[in-house]
């Protein structure tokens, strides 16, 4: 019963901080739209703008769950401290790891929901407001350059594709102003060009490239020209506009099919290699957080120095989020392996939680 008690004050300190972060990222959201989109789309009217707002912000808001348990987790146990309930149950000898320990179960398990299912969820509103934005924004983009490199192949053949322009048409990804450089695989495993394409457009098909405006040359020879061609392809839809997204993006459950297909077709797969792993550590850095928060939060109120020691909670909290934002960018810069990379700051927030923990319950 006292654990459930407990947990149930920490839910509801954990709401009131989703809320309260929730309502301040909406606003912020949807004052940066309002300047970026309201001012340079004629079409764009109060709904269109609330929409995108709705479509961006739960992106921005996942980011910064770990601020959701951490603020939580605090303010319900200083709470219950300020009301002599946290004395009463170390005056009947209870443990504090026992109404500690559920609100970090808590949090992990929070954490396998938001990576196996609000992820998918807020990766998807993402897609859909960068589709929803470039619409409104098709005017004023529409001598903007979009460029982009991809490489598709096998053992046998290796083909580059560069574009100095990609969009999507009705759910395809289409290139202007593309080139095609053909290699041809050798035994060794080097590389032999043999040809080369240029087209005005390529649009993806299924299973080939359809180009329109085709300038086609060999080693030796001229340039032949037509009207079309196509050149096979191992990519679908998904695939070549994952290519195009930022690691974010990304689905979890669509993340080991990138890396796959992205070491395939000759890229570094490093950055969603690091996503995973960031992915993969989330519900241990949510348990971290929480747990990191309890022990900042147990200092017996008639001792004095409570909100010192919670906003010394605060301070570490963020230190642990930016020093996690660090090495996120030194694990995709290959400074750092993105296992190391990804799990070295949840470990180090438990290990500094569990420590104070420790130190304040067992002395």
């Amino acid at each position: 019963m006292l654990e459930r008690y407990v947990l149930r004050k920490t839910l509801a300190s954990l709401g009131a901080a989703l809320a309260v972060l929730g309502a301040l990222v909406m606003l912020i959201a949807f004052v940066d739209i309002t300047r970026n989109v309201g001012t340079r789309s004629e079409d764009a009217g109060f709904g269109q703008l609330l929409y995108l707002t709705v479509l961006q912000a739960p992106a921005t808001l996942l980011t910064l769950t770990p601020f959701i348990f951490l603020f939580g987790t605090l303010g319900a146990f200083v709470g219950l401290n300020r009301r002599s309930e946290l004395i009463a149950m170390r005056a009947a000898g209870v443990s504090a790891w026992r109404f500690i320990l559920p609100a970090a179960f808590a949090a992990f398990a929070m954490g396998v929901v938001t990576v196996t299912l609000l992820n998918p969820l807020t990766s998807a509103m993402s897609a859909r407001f960068e589709t929803e934005r470039d619409a409104l924004l098709a005017g004023y983009l529409k001598n903007a350059p979009k460029g982009a490199w991809l490489r598709q192949g096998d053992d046998k053949r290796q083909i580059v594709i560069r574009a100095r322009m990609r969009d999507m048409v009705d759910g395809a990804v289409r290139l202007r102003g593309v080139s095609f450089f053909v290699y041809d695989v050798k035994p060794d495993g080097s590389l032999v060009f043999t040809r080369r394409y240029e087209a005005a457009e390529a649009r993806l098909e299924p299973g080939f490239w359809r180009l329109t405006g085709v300038s086609e040359a060999t080693p030796g020879a001229g340039a032949l020209r037509s009207e079309s061609a196509s050149v096979p392809s191992d990519l679908d839809e998904r695939t070549a506009a994952d290519r195009f997204k930022n690691p974010q993006a990304v689905a979890f459950w669509r993340l080991p099919e990138t890396i796959t297909r992205t070491e395939a077709a000759g890229f570094s797969a490093t950055p969603f290699k690091m996503r995973l792993q960031q992915m993969l550590a989330t519900p241990l850095l949510f348990a971290a957080m929480s747990i990191l928060a309890a022990a900042f939060s147990l200092r017996l109120m008639r001792l004095g120095g409570l909100a010192a020691l919670a906003g010394s909670g605060v301070a570490l909290g963020f230190g642990f989020f930016f020093f996690n934002e660090l090495c996120g960018a030194l694990g995709k810069a290959d400074v750092l392996g993105p296992i190391l990379a990804a799990w070295t700051p949840p470990v180090a927030a438990l290990l500094a939680g569990l420590t104070l923990l420790c130190y304040t319950e067992d002395g």
